[in-house]
């Protein structure tokens, strides 16, 4: 794995949008020094980055990038009822198929 994304995937998930600023530029100046594609190892590695919501449009900046590696997104389990609304984002974008059909849990 690559040092910038292995910075990028060391610092956790994306802050909620209540993170102070400095935090938010850092982790984008993190984001955007990651070189497009990613391989699918850092891909896995990288969708486990994802905050509790957008950050200010910065998780879908992750998203695409996530989406340049050479092989299909990771498949997201899907959420339980009370999951945030970006883990249902998540699994509506990458999701197992087969479950979209399925009964939702709870």
């Amino acid at each position: 794995m690559r040092t910038d994304v292995r910075t990028f995937v060391d610092e956790g998930a994306l802050p909620d949008q209540e993170a102070d600023e400095e935090e938010i530029a850092r982790r984008e100046r993190q984001l955007l020094a990651i070189a497009r594609p990613v391989t699918a190892e850092e891909a896995a590695a990288l969708a486990g980055c994802f905050g509790p919501d957008d950050c200010y449009g910065l998780a879908w900046s992750l998203v695409h990038l996530v989406e340049t590696a050479p092989v299909p997104p990771p498949v997201v389990p899907r959420p339980g009822p009370d999951a945030a609304w970006w883990a249902e984002t998540l699994w509506r974008r990458w999701g197992d198929p087969a479950e979209a059909d399925a009964e939702p849990d709870g």
